[in-house]
């Protein structure tokens, strides 16, 4: 594995990370970042800046740096965390009521979408599929994939569609004072088939497949440890006193971590 474009993607790299450590840091011990927000979403917020500035900002380092010493799994790993940044941006910027910050979520989400693109890129020009032995559990994780794309349509659907059919504006929208919830428009129209195209892909062996599958995986388990994250936080603060649903998202984040532990197990040496 070698990178063609190591200067522009360390560049792009730091801008993204020095950002997302900035907004991180002034969400979590700031309090008036959220001041015009919902309590629910300014401490939800509060828990996944908590998150990303002690545990995605390190691996973002610490995976880059192992990528240019031509890590294939840091590389991936990598990757995963930025879908995970870029993700979590889109939201911040078009879900987050405006603050002193809003210039610092586009830097973050735009950063965030050229290493994104250039990752893949890089990705795509490296025969991915060609770094992994027979003992990758491809079609075990496409209908893994499917799955969750599956359960978490469902969970939306369940709030949008009554919502449609009684000309009524789903709570998640109505008590957080937005126009829709970003998280919805997101997941239904783009995440969530990712999921499924990836599945696909990984059923039929096709490179793209063996591109994705570990990226959605990382941006899985840290997305379900964010939102593990905000579930504490919203209990801290005495919002939210059932924090059950954290062990759902922990069982997510588990299987995803064994599907990448396999994955990561079957790369080859580099020459094989």
């Amino acid at each position: 594995m070698k990178l063609k474009q190591p200067r522009l993607l360390c560049g792009l790299s730091l801008v993204m990370t020095l950002s997302l450590a900035i907004a991180s840091y002034y969400g979590a011990f700031v309090p008036a970042t959220y001041a015009r927000d919902s309590a629910s979403m300014g401490t939800q917020g509060m828990g996944q800046d908590m998150f990303d500035l002690f545990v995605v900002v390190p691996l973002l380092v610490i995976s880059l740096a192992f990528s240019l010493k031509n890590n294939r799994a840091a590389f991936l790993l990598f990757s995963g965390s930025v879908f995970y940044v870029l993700y979590s941006y889109i939201l911040y910027v078009f879900g987050v009521h405006f603050n002193n910050l809003f210039l610092v979520y586009c830097l973050v989400f735009g950063a965030s979408f050229y290493v994104f693109v250039l990752v893949v890129i890089e990705l795509n020009g490296m025969q991915v599929q060609h770094w992994f032995g027979d003992r990758a559990p491809v079609r075990a994780n496409g209908a893994f994939f499917i799955v969750i794309a599956l359960l978490f349509y469902l969970l939306w659907l369940k709030d949008v569609v009554p919502a449609i059919v009684g000309n009524s504006v789903p709570a998640s929208v109505a008590d957080n004072d937005l126009l829709v919830n970003p998280v919805h428009v997101l997941d239904i129209a783009v995440a969530l088939p990712g999921l499924v195209f990836t599945a696909i892909l990984l059923f039929k062996k096709h490179e793209l497949g063996y591109i994705f599958a570990p990226i959605y995986l990382v941006f899985t388990i840290l997305l379900a440890l964010a939102l593990i994250a905000m579930v504490f936080a919203m209990k801290e603060k005495g919002i939210g006193d059932d924090i059950s649903v954290a062990g759902i998202f922990l069982i997510l984040a588990a299987t995803s971590a064994a599907f990448l532990y396999l994955f990561f197990r079957s790369i080859r040496v580099e020459g094989d």
